[in-house]
């Protein structure tokens, strides 16, 4: 027994020898290292993570061919590789808790991934077919904003300018536009605004008199639009060169749009402005351009008609030109169709009369919108008509798209134009409007407008300003952003408007 207690004792002592030894050995060895060099939970600068798992992705992973080709054509893959969880930097903004899949932005597990995660993880983060080279660490944290509704659409104009990113003001310095009587034009004021105090529009933004390039100011416009749960932009747009007789070429501005909504996970569509001479042949060639230029950014937005995913353009006071042009470009029999090309698109065209919906679906239009946010000031306009618009459409194979807006003021421009003033009433204005279109279940709304401050349609924040001559509308008593809450309430109900009528179709 004596000698059994001896050896048990001699063995507990030969594995105490052994695990100091191994302490000794770890201590040693771990002191020698460079911690920047031990990856993200140890760096605090996102590059020297991204170099870090550059060096030593295959250490980590194992091999998988098809991610060691994804990271040699793009570092998007790296970055996401280092999006480990518990990476604040990093993970920040990136595990977006959405109801649907297909919007989540996913980091990539620990373990290596399969093709078939692989595959996933590209259609989401849409980089192998598209130039949004967004940097992760720029994505914001959308957690708190409701879901887009990619069947409300927004118009916008992205026309403004100010002397330090445009050298002077523009659009903000808006001309009187003179009555068409000139008996009657001599009785109102003629000339120019003098911003940034005298501003062409009867609010005052509550981010002063932006620049429409300004990068923080897109950045802050997308913010608000995604907040409203609005999902698509609508940006009032003129050919490379062209522009309003107020602006500057708009589609300069696109690719910075696209980017933007896409971190915010919005839409950008195209307004086609009735620029000189536009027609059916010219119109052509806007699509060939916007479709070749943008048409694989994963935020220019498509809409599903007749099995297919298609651009969706506005073509405002698309009745300029006549049906026999627009049939050469939109009927699949006409000289230079575009049905069935490369450059197809879902045609909106815009109703002002009655008389114009059968020009509309004569002419191989695939829908129709009413855009003026006054009620009563065209036939389209006029709330009560929308009944019946809407039963035509559907009896005529046609996307019908009610526009409204948070009222109507023009006077800073037109003076002359008071009796199509119409008050916002507090909201009330609005919520009335978003009601009547909801209540003809369109599949689409659109709304009038986010920034459009001539016409006094704007919901984007507004704030109370008094020069010594002039005292600017506003919001009050409710705060700046009061439209925009507002247009989240109706959005939600639209929602479940939609989602209860896609049941009892089930």
């Amino acid at each position: 027994m004596a000698r059994l207690a001896r050896i048990q004792k001699a063995f507990i002592l030969l594995i105490l020898a052994c695990f100091t030894f191994g302490c000794i050995f770890t201590i040693i060895n771990v002191s020698s290292l460079d911690l920047d060099k031990l990856g993200p939970f140890f760096g605090e600068d996102p590059d020297k993570i991204s170099k870090w798992t550059s060096n030593n992705h295959n250490k980590r992973r194992g091999t998988n061919d098809k991610l060691k080709e994804d990271t040699q054509k793009d570092d998007t893959v790296l970055r996401f590789d280092g999006a480990i969880e518990g990476h604040p930097k990093i993970v920040a903004g990136l595990q977006m808790k959405e109801k649907n899949e297909d919007v989540h932005r996913p980091v990539l597990p620990i373990d290596k991934p399969d093709d078939a995660y692989m595959d996933k993880y590209n259609k989401v983060i849409n980089r192998k077919d598209n130039e949004a080279n967004i940097p992760l660490h720029d994505l914001p944290d959308l957690s708190g904003f409701p879901q887009p509704n990619y069947n409300v659409h927004v118009f916008y104009y992205p026309w403004y300018g100010n002397p330090k990113n445009d050298g002077k003001y523009i659009h903000w310095n808006h001309g009187y536009i003179p009555h068409w009587n000139k008996k009657e034009a001599k009785k109102w004021p003629d000339g120019r605004h003098q911003p940034p105090d005298d501003i062409g529009a009867n609010f005052y933004p509550e981010l002063g008199c932006y620049s429409s390039k300004d990068k923080d100011v897109i950045d802050n416009h997308m913010q608000q639009i995604r907040s409203a749960g609005i999902g698509v932009v609508v940006v009032s747009w003129y050919p490379n060169s062209k522009s309003d007789a107020e602006g500057i070429p708009s589609d300069t501005l696109m690719p910075a749009l696209l980017d933007t909504a896409h971190k915010y996970q919005l839409k950008i569509a195209v307004h086609s402005e009735p620029y000189k001479e536009r027609d059916d042949r010219l119109l052509h060639d806007d699509m060939k351009y916007l479709i070749t230029t943008y048409g694989n950014h994963p935020a220019f937005y498509k809409y599903e008609r007749k099995g297919k995913q298609l651009p969706l353009i506005y073509v405002y006071d698309s009745y300029l030109t006549s049906p026999t042009l627009w049939k050469q470009l939109l009927q699949p029999d006409g000289a230079h169709s575009i049905r069935g090309t490369a450059f197809d698109a879902v045609f909106i065209a815009l109703l002002v009369e009655l008389k114009q919906r059968n020009d509309i679906l004569s002419s191989g239009f695939d829908g129709f919108y009413t855009y003026f946010a006054t009620n009563g000031f065209t036939y389209g306009s006029t709330y009560q008509h929308w009944g019946e618009l809407a039963k035509f459409a559907h009896y005529s194979g046609l996307v019908f798209i009610p526009s409204f807006g948070p009222g109507y003021i023009d006077t800073s421009i037109r003076p002359w134009n008071s009796q199509n003033t119409r008050q916002r009433l507090k909201g009330q204005y609005y919520e009335n409007a978003f009601k009547q279109a909801i209540s003809v279940n369109p599949p689409i709304v659109s709304i009038t407008s986010f920034n459009e401050w001539h016409e006094g349609t704007q919901i984007e924040t507004a704030v109370p300003k008094k020069t010594s001559t002039f005292t600017y509308l506003d919001y009050k008593p409710h705060e700046p952003d009061f439209y925009l809450k507002l247009t989240r309430k109706w959005v939600d109900t639209f929602t479940e408007t939609q989602r209860n009528k896609k049941r009892a179709l089930m």
